[in-house]
């Protein structure tokens, strides 16, 4: 429904209630007369269906102007499977998350299609969120900067040597990893802090 006509519902909604509350003002008794009651019934009715129809509309109006939007989230992401929204920057693809069930079950299932995985945890194996990562080449050229949105990240990069240097809270770590043509290269990454 157009909003142009939802709001002409709307209005002949209010003029039904506005007459049934007139001729119930009229009867003067307080209670209702034979004749207002229909017109009061209707009206409910009218009020009630409004309120229904609104309540979808505005569920149906969100949902379409948020199309727009760049959600991060896996509630909103285009890949399916619980799977967070693959980035880009420059010719490096990734993605991160795994805070909730449905990411880290979905990015677990997905490693082996990556060339790069990166893990990232706390004291007692804890999962951490908000680890700063860099990825550097062979020739230390900066190919990746971005922030970890969950305890895994995935990442799609050329065949080569790089250095990935992770850094949570002010404690940074590094460590070598080679990218071979297969793929599936691991990184851990530890912190005893959380």
């Amino acid at each position: 429904m157009k909003e142009s006509e939802v709001h002409k519902e709307l209005n002949t909604m209010t003029k039904t209630t506005k007459a049934a509350i007139e001729a119930n003002s009229e009867a003067n008794t307080g209670a209702l007369t034979k004749h207002a009651r229909p017109a009061v019934t209707k009206a409910s009715i009218a009020v009630l269906a409004a309120v229904m129809t609104f309540g979808m509309a505005g569920g149906a109006f969100a949902q379409a102007s948020s199309a727009e939007t760049s959600d991060m989230s896996s509630a909103g992401n285009t890949n399916g499977g619980g799977l967070p929204q693959i980035q880009t920057q420059g010719d490096v693809s990734f993605t991160s998350g795994g805070v909730g069930l449905d990411e880290s079950h979905a990015l677990i299932r997905e490693q082996a299609h990556w060339p790069l995985s990166l893990r990232f945890t706390g004291p007692t194996s804890d999962y951490l969120s908000d680890v700063h990562v860099r990825i550097a080449d062979a020739k230390n050229a900066e190919i990746l900067k971005t922030d970890a949105m969950g305890p895994y990240m995935l990442v799609k990069l050329p065949p080569g040597r790089y250095t990935v240097y992770a850094r949570y809270k002010d404690s940074e770590k590094k460590q070598s990893v080679t990218v071979a043509g297969n793929g599936r290269a691991k990184a851990d990454f530890h912190w005893s802090m959380q």
